[in-house]
C-alpha cells in the first residue's frame, strides 16, 4: 500500500494529510500524521493468519 504524507496550507491554517490509495486522514501537527503513518506500516508489515476453509466432504 503506498502512503503519502503532505503538508496543506490553507488561510485556515496549517495542517498534515495521510493518503493510503483513495483514503485520506487529517492531522493537525506533523508528528501526529508521522506517528499514524509509522502505526499504520507497523500493521501492515505484521505477520496475518488467514482462517482456513472447512473441508467440504462428499
Amino acid at each position: 500500500m503506498k502512503i503519502q504524507l503532505t503538508e496543506i496550507l490553507k488561510p485556515q491554517g496549517q495542517f498534515w494529510q495521510v493518503r493510503m490509495g483513495h483514503n485520506t486522514v487529517s492531522f493537525r501537527s506533523e508528528m501526529e500524521a508521522k506517528q499514524f503513518v509509522s502505526t499504520l506500516q507497523r500493521r501492515l508489515q505484521a505477520p496475518h493468519h488467514l482462517p482456513q476453509q472447512p473441508s467440504m466432504a462428499v
